[in-house]
C-alpha cells in the first residue's frame, strides 16, 4: 500500500536513491532541507536554530532520518565533533519536539540511519546488536545520536536503527576515494590491512530502508552490512582486480595516516567484524552478498 513518507537528509547519496525508488513504487514523498526550492513536498528546517516546517508532517505515515553531517570530509576540531554531533542529535529531537506539537499526526515509524561506528575499533571480534557501545570520537557519537532516537518510543512510535558500514556507489560515498590510488597505480592497504571493513551495495542500503518502512514486525536495531565483511588488505586487491591494477606489496603505516588526517584517522582504521544475522533472520534477502559481485555490478555500471 503506497505510504507517505518524509525523508530527512534526501540530497545524501543513500537519501537521494531512496527518495527515487520510493517514488517508482507509488510512494509520496515529503522532504527537509535547509533552503526552500520549487518542489511543493520540500520543507525547510534550521536544525541548529530550532525551526521546522511542521507542514512536512501533514499526511506522513513515516520518517526516514539520513540527515547529518559528513564524519570524514573535514578535520576533527572540537567545534566540527560538535557539529557533527548535533546535525544527529539536535535533528532528531527536533523531529520529536515537531510530532509533539501536532497530535494529530499520522506517523507510525521512525527509521533512523546509525554506524558501526557505534562498537567502536573491535579487532577481530564478531559484532552483533548485542555487542556493547565501544570507545572513541564516533562510538561517542553514535551512542547520544542512538539514545535520542529511543526517545520516539515514548511517542509510541516504531523505532528502527540501521547501524549502516560503507556503502558503496558509484555516484559518490567511500567508494571513488578507495580506488582513486589504485586507479593512479598507488593502491595499497592502510595501517595493519587486516581491520575489517563491513561494506553494503547500495541497492541493498536502498533495499533495507524500504523493507524497514514496510515491515512492523522489524524495532530496535540492525547492523546494515553484508553478510561477508572484508579485511582492508581484501577490498584493496578486490578493488584492484577489477580495475586491472596491481597492488603496492608494502602498506601505508598508521602513522603516516594519522599525521594526514589527525584523529580523523580512527574512521579509516576501525575494525568493525559486523554480523548480518539479526537482518538474515527477519527474511531481508540481500542482492549482493560478496564483495566481488558488488564490485562487478559497480564497475559495469
Amino acid at each position: 500500500m503506497a505510504k507517505k513518507i518524509l525523508i530527512t537528509g534526501a540530497t545524501g547519496l543513500v537519501g537521494t536513491e531512496l527518495k527515487k525508488r520510493l517514488l517508482n513504487e507509488g510512494h509520496e514523498i515529503n522532504t527537509l532541507s535547509r533552503k526552500k526550492s520549487s518542489d511543493p513536498g520540500n520543507f525547510v528546517w534550521d536544525v541548529y536554530k530550532g525551526e521546522i516546517d511542521a507542514n512536512c508532517l501533514n499526511g506522513v505515515d513515516a520518517i526516514i532520518h539520513l540527515a547529518g553531517e559528513p564524519v570524514a570530509e573535514k578535520k576533527w576540531t572540537d567545534e566540527r565533533k560538535k557539529q557533527i554531533i548535533d546535525s544527529r542529535v539536535q535533528s532528531t529531537e527536533l523531529l520529536f519536539k515537531a510530532l509533539k506539537l501536532k497530535p494529530e499526526h499520522q506517523v507510525k515509524s521512525f527509521i533512523s540511519a546509525s554506524a558501526v561506528g557505534f562498537y567502536g575499533d573491535c579487532g577481530e571480534e564478531i559484532l552483533t546488536e548485542e555487542s556493547p557501545n565501544g570507545y572513541g570520537f564516533l562510538a561517542e557519537c553514535c551512542k547520544l545520536w542512538e539514545d535520542a532516537v529511543d526517545q520516539g518510543k515514548k511517542l509510541s512510535l516504531r523505532v528502527v536503527k540501521l547501524r549502516t558500514g560503507i556503502v558503496f556507489s558509484n555516484d559518490g560515498g567511500a567508494l571513488p576515494q578507495l580506488d582513486k590510488s589504485v586507479r593512479l597505480f598507488v593502491g595499497a592497504p592502510i595501517g595493519s590491512g587486516k581491520q575489517w571493513t563491513p561494506w553494503l551495495h547500495i541497492d541493498d542500503m536502498v533495499g533495507m530502508y524500504i523493507y524497514a518502512l514496510e515491515n512492523s514486525g522489524l524495532e530496535s536495531s540492525y547492523n546494515a552490512c553484508a553478510p561477508f565483511p572484508v579485511t582492508n588488505e581484501g577490498l584493496t586487491k578486490a578493488i584492484a582486480k577489477h580495475l586491472n591494477r596491481p597492488v603496492w606489496p608494502i602498506k601505508v603505516p598508521r602513522k603516516a595516516i594519522e599525521l594526514v588526517m589527525g584523529e580523523r584517522a580512527e574512521a579509516v582504521l576501525m575494525s568493525n567484524n559486523t554480523s548480518a544475522q539479526k537482518i538474515l533472520d527477519t527474511g531481508f534477502k540481500f542482492k549482493f552478498t560478496h564483495l566481488d559481485d558488488a564490485l562487478a555490478d559497480l564497475y559495469q555500471k
